[in-house]
């Protein structure tokens, strides 16, 4: 019995070992995935999902090195979990550090024209530009004055036409300023009958 609360709570390799792996993993991970481009965190397609499942299988070891311990699996979320909340932090106080490790948005539709070249920097074809502005209800991208890549590797749409929505709240504001105006009207009419 004695061996098993040994090998969960004894910590095979130093501690400060156990620390330093996620730091430099994390590091890594961060700088390759910019090195990638924004389409690895969000527009992923099969080859992309299987690339990011296999790193994740294959940086565990370089995490937990030749530790097995309940307690060196705990130090090592532990310091990833750290170091995410304090990159957050660092990256929310300073917006030139937040621009060189997330970038800055890619407008890839401008006034209705696709962004050719911004399209092959990112490595996005114009046919998984339009699956993702069918995702957002755009019937083709015919129908879209601008789309913009976000910092997270999310895709904006912006229509060229008023939505429904959009259109109706129009519809309903002028009612109301006619409204208003014929009200104004009809004031003027009955206080001048009356005076």
């Amino acid at each position: 019995m004695s061996q098993i609360w040994q090998d969960m709570f004894v910590v095979g390799v130093p501690i400060a070992e156990k620390i330093i792996r996620p730091i430099l993993v994390y590091a890594f991970l961060i700088v390759g995935l910019r090195i990638a481009g924004k389409r690895e965190l969000a527009q992923l397609n099969a080859f992309d999902l299987v690339v990011l499942l296999t790193i994740s299988n294959t940086v565990q070891n370089a995490i937990i090195g030749d530790d097995n311990s309940f307690l060196g699996g705990v130090i090592g979320a532990t310091t990833l979990l750290a170091v995410n909340y304090l990159m957050a932090r660092l990256l929310y106080k300073h917006e030139r550090l937040d621009r060189l490790v997330e970038g800055d948005a890619i407008e890839l539709i401008v006034d209705g024209k696709i962004q050719t070249e911004h399209l092959k920097s990112e490595l996005l074809t114009k046919d998984e530009l339009e699956t993702a502005a069918h995702k957002q209800g755009f019937k083709s991208l015919a129908g879209v004055d601008r789309a913009v890549l976000e910092k997270d590797g999310a895709i904006s749409f912006f229509g060229k036409d008023p939505s429904p929505d959009v259109a109706r709240h129009r519809e309903l504001l002028a009612r109301l300023d006619q409204l208003t105006t014929d009200l104004a009207s009809l004031q003027k009419t009955v206080l001048a009958a009356k005076g």
